[in-house]
């Protein structure tokens, strides 16, 4: 089974006429304002996972400020799920800075809803302290329901582009340890916080529950990424996830054979490894 556990689908509205949606969305139009940031329909998804030849796929939305756009974005992921129940896992996309944030966590999981994601701060916008324990009920309600968790995370370091948060790894690793116990999965390879659970002290353990998505690999990191990741945390915790509509799946898959990893270490990324935390069968 193949699974892409990094995906983003838009309702059809938003995606006709993004412009209408920027004011007092400072992060979506950074993000989506050019005309060249492409967005996706649940069919276009579809269609994209039949011609890669991928199973399934995590599928959620966008971290709007509000609680209006929220609420419609994570209906039409549900409403794509129940159209696609075998080929998609519905996330809740939340906004950590709002006060209904473990209101609305508690509604979409009693609508099917499998966990929480992408979880974003794009800037410092608003109180982390708050944010953060949003994020430490949303890991309450996780260890509750046993689902998984997946949370944007970037490096501090290197070049710039849109959605890059000015955040050190402290700030994720903090994320870490509130979700102790959880599926965490951390896109974006962690923003490099993988490197520290080769320390000898508390790292390790704080990390241990922490899976690193691909998403945007191609992009961001050489190839070699994919050989140094598994000598640190070993091919049971890495999963493949392709920011889609980023990206081309194919262009991961090409990058793990390129990097030399056997047809074993490409199944667990491309699929077992996420099958487990999804709790999926063949």
């Amino acid at each position: 089974m193949v699974i892409d556990a990094h995906t983003h689908i838009f309702p059809p509205e938003v995606i006709s006429d993004r412009e209408r949606f920027f004011e007092g969305e400072p992060n979506f139009q950074l993000l989506y304002g050019s005309p060249k940031s492409r967005m996706a329909g649940v069919r276009d998804l579809i269609d994209s996972m039949d011609e890669n030849k991928i199973d399934c796929s995590v599928v959620f939305g966008f971290p709007w400020n509000s609680e209006k756009h929220t609420i419609r974005h994570n209906e039409y992921v549900l409403e794509s799920t129940a159209r696609y129940p075998h080929r998609l896992i519905p996330l809740a996309c939340l906004d950590l800075f709002s006060e209904n944030c473990i209101s609305q966590a508690r509604d979409m999981l009693q609508r099917g809803a499998a966990g929480f994601g992408e979880l974003a701060i794009y800037s410092a916008a608003g109180q982390l302290g708050f944010a953060l324990e949003n994020f430490e009920k949303l890991g309450g309600l996780c260890r509750e329901r046993n689902c998984a968790l997946l949370v944007h995370a970037n490096e501090p370091l290197g070049h710039m582009y849109p959605g890059k948060a000015p955040f050190g790894l402290e700030f994720y690793y903090s994320m870490a340890r509130s979700a102790a116990g959880v599926g965490l999965i951390m896109a974006h390879w962690g923003g490099g916080i993988l490197f520290y659970e080769l320390l000898k002290k508390e790292a390790p353990e704080t990390l241990s529950n922490v899976y690193y998505d691909t998403a945007a690999s191609p992009y961001l990191y050489k190839s070699g990424i994919y050989p140094a990741a598994l000598g640190i945390v070993g091919e049971n915790r890495i999963i493949f996830g392709s920011d889609y509509p980023l990206l081309s799946p194919k262009r991961y898959f090409d990058e793990m054979k390129a990097s030399g990893l056997t047809e074993s270490q490409i199944r667990a990324i491309s699929g077992d490894n996420a099958a487990r935390l999804f709790r999926l069968q063949s």
